[in-house]
């Protein structure tokens, strides 16, 4: 079975960064299979790289190198990681982006040692695009790098209740159809309040007329807040970080 090796960068397509790092995975590793997630991350935005990460890197399957390159702090003291995640590995920068993979149940991580000949301003080609390869060609983990420096950033904005029993949380992303993902999870289903606005849980956006506001659990298991056939960043005035709350039903 081949290796897949995926990307995940803000880098565009329009500049041959991208294909600067293919090429390297293809000199060093053959043999391996290239999927593109998404070179459109808004660029140095970690966090919409983290939540990106998150809806795809268990959906392929065990052996999986997910390369992962959204990385502002490039050629600074920040360290590079490989981390195996639940039969996958993950290679990127330690600046949160991996948090998804690090928060599982037995995770393992090493650092890796920074190349000399590195270009400080292209670390995704000249550090993480060979690691990638050289677990694609069956190197072992512990053989790519030393003990990763701690503390290991993991960004993770956390959901908190409240004495009355609702649920405090916040949009975490903005899609391109305007749909706020929060990162409520909502099991008994229940309502949405954005200040004085309450939206109930429905099953479909079609739950709704066109045009209304809609709360639904999306495919992620977070809920997320629509407009149907709008966008909800746009008639709600929502951005990351707007707080929201749940209020289950009893």
């Amino acid at each position: 079975m081949r290796t897949l090796i995926t990307l995940l960068t803000d880098f565009g397509t329009a500049d041959g960064y991208v294909g600067q790092m293919k090429g390297v995975l293809l000199t060093l590793a053959p043999d391996a299979d290239i999927v593109d997630i998404t070179h459109d991350i808004a660029p140095q935005d970690i966090d919409a790289g983290r939540l990106a990460l998150a809806h795809v890197w268990r959906r392929f399957p065990q052996g999986t190198i997910h390369l992962v390159i959204v990385d502002p702090g490039v050629g600074s003291a920040r360290d590079g990681l490989v981390v195996a995640s639940d039969g996958r590995f993950l290679v990127g920068p330690d600046n949160g982006v991996l948090s998804p993979a690090l928060l599982v149940a037995g995770a393992r991580v090493v650092g890796l040692p920074l190349s000399p000949a590195a270009a400080p301003t292209f670390h995704g080609r000249d550090v993480f695009a060979p690691a990638a390869a050289a677990l694609a060609r069956g190197e072992p983990l512990e053989g790519l790098g030393v003990e990763a420096r701690q503390p290991i950033i993991r960004r993770t904005p956390e959901a908190t209740r409240r004495a009355d029993g609702g649920v405090d949380g916040e949009v975490i992303g903005v899609d391109r159809f305007g749909n706020a993902i929060t990162n409520l999870i909502a099991l008994r289903g229940g309502t949405v309040q954005i200040e004085s606005r309450l939206i109930p849980i429905q099953r479909t956006y079609a739950d709704v007329a066109i045009g209304a506001p809609v709360a639904v659990v999306g495919s992620t298991g977070f809920v997320e807040i629509a407009v149907r056939n709008g966008s909800a960043a746009d008639a709600l005035s929502l951005a990351r970080g707007t707080r929201v709350t749940l209020r289950q039903r009893t």
